[in-house]
């Protein structure tokens, strides 16, 4: 069975967790991963959900003497963009106007002069690439 990285399929709550966990670290054990997760199931259960997250190809492992060690396989740039599209069309009906007039919504006093900078540059460069 060849692996690729599944990232458009719909993750549970807890396979979410995981990969969370995954990328914050970029790669752990089940303990380790158990550690980061909120009201953490069962060592064995977290065991469970890698081998599934395997399978689904979001991640591989390797030995290290007696341990498993994760990583994931899609890179988080890959992965954030898969769930921005989710969360796209989820919400907003494929609607990136909506989207960042939510986000500038809920985060406004958060946003410093050099993030709006930033956002702005971002701006002028999808003018300029005709997106």
């Amino acid at each position: 069975m060849s692996k690729r990285p599944a990232v458009s399929e719909d993750l549970s709550r807890r396979e979410r967790q995981i990969m969370d966990a995954l990328y914050r670290r970029r790669r752990a054990t089940a303990a380790e991963i158990r550690e980061d997760i909120p009201e953490a199931p069962s060592y064995s259960a977290v065991r469970t959900l890698l081998r599934i997250l395997e399978e689904k190809g979001f991640i591989e492992h390797h030995e290290d003497g007696a341990r498993y060690v994760y990583q994931p396989i899609a890179p988080l740039k890959t992965a954030r963009r898969a769930a921005a599209k989710r969360l796209l069309e989820t919400f907003f009906e494929g609607s990136v106007p909506q989207a960042v007039a939510t986000l500038l919504d809920v985060s406004t006093a958060d946003l410093s002069d050099a993030d709006l900078a930033e956002l702005e540059m971002r701006i002028d460069k999808a003018r300029k690439e005709g997106r």
